[in-house]
C-alpha cells in the first residue's frame, strides 16, 4: 500500500457531521424603503446627473462624486463614481493649483 495521499476513511463523512451546523448564512435583502442617507450631506450638482456629498459609511468619512439615476421616480446612486478618503481628498485639493495650470495650459 502507498503512503502517499489520504486514505479513504479519513475522506468519507458521515451524514451526522457538524458541517451542516457551519452553513453560511442566508442573505437578506435590505427593504426598499430603507436609507443610507441620513449620513449623507449633499454638497452641489456637478452636471445634471452628478453629485458631489460627503458621507459617512462603515465608520469613515468619504467625499463622494458619483452619477446617478432615476428609476420608478426615485434618484438612485450609480456604479460610476469615485468615493475619496478624507485623506485622499487633501491630497486633491493640494494640487488644485496644479491641475488649474495643466487646464489653462491645454485650452
Amino acid at each position: 500500500m502507498s503512503s502517499k495521499g489520504k486514505r479513504k476513511d479519513e475522506d468519507v463523512r458521515g451524514s451526522d457531521d457538524e458541517s451542516e451546523a457551519h452553513a453560511p448564512a442566508k442573505k437578506v435583502a435590505k427593504p426598499a424603503d430603507s436609507s443610507d442617507e441620513s449620513d449623507d450631506i449633499f454638497i452641489c450638482n456637478i452636471s445634471k446627473n452628478r453629485r458631489v456629498s460627503v458621507r459617512n459609511w462603515n465608520g469613515r468619512i468619504w467625499v463622494d462624486i458619483r452619477e446617478f439615476y432615476v428609476k420608478d421616480g426615485k434618484t438612485l446612486p450609480g456604479k460610476k463614481g469615485i468615493s475619496l478618503s478624507v485623506e485622499q481628498w487633501n491630497t486633491l485639493r493640494s494640487h488644485a493649483e496644479d491641475i488649474d495650470k495643466a487646464l489653462s495650459d491645454l485650452s
